[in-house]
């Protein structure tokens, strides 16, 4: 019998895959399966430390060994949690108050080594500027699709990335995964990553 991978990233997002593939390791691909709700009066941090945790553990739950990588990445504008949008008027109405403005992308990720039942979390956060961009650039933008299914109702690694003036900090963490955080955590926790 086929001995499952080690590792195991809890997510159905083809960019972290991809991210993860980077390491050049060897991981399966299950999804988890919660809320994603925001809860009352919850700080950005504190919703997507949850939702990482979450995802780990409802992934762990179902084996009994490896490494379970989870995240969960969310734009903050003025405070407020832009999640992904419900449609396309209201991703057209993030990308308007985006446009020209700075705002800041955090994704939080979590490890658990399952037959250890050892997690740790930890988030990054990464400055981003828009251009400005008028309506029917944000129309374009939304006509290709591509905002479905993303926090702030953008993809820095698609089309979206044309109206990306500046970043500070790490580009990876904007797409999904902070590969670096990643790597710092998986030491942390004793789970060989590399090699």
């Amino acid at each position: 019998m086929e001995r499952e991978p080690k590792i195991i990233l809890a997510s159905a997002s083809p960019r972290r895959a991809e991210l993860l593939a980077k390491f050049g390791v060897q991981f399966a691909i299950e999804p988890s399966h919660i809320d994603e709700s925001t809860q009352p009066d919850e700080s950005p941090v504190e919703y997507i430390t949850r939702l990482a945790l979450a995802k780990v553990r409802d992934v762990g739950s179902r084996h009994q060994d490896g490494l379970i990588i989870g995240a969960d990445t969310t734009v903050v504008f003025e405070g407020e949690i832009l999640g992904k949008p419900q449609d396309e008027a209201a991703a057209f109405k993030m990308l308007r108050a985006l446009a020209g403005r700075w705002h800041i992308v955090m994704t939080s990720v979590a490890l658990l080594v399952v037959e250890a039942q050892r997690e740790i979390v930890s988030y990054e956060k990464t400055m981003v500027r828009f251009a400005r961009m008028n309506d029917e650039e944000i129309k374009w933008y939304l006509a290709s699709g591509e905002y479905k299914d993303k926090a702030g109702a953008y993809g820095i690694q698609g089309s979206g990335g044309i109206f990306v003036k500046e970043i500070a900090g790490n580009y990876h963490n904007v797409v999904g995964l902070p590969l670096p955080l990643v790597y710092k955590l998986s030491q942390q926790v004793d789970y060989r990553l590399l090699g």
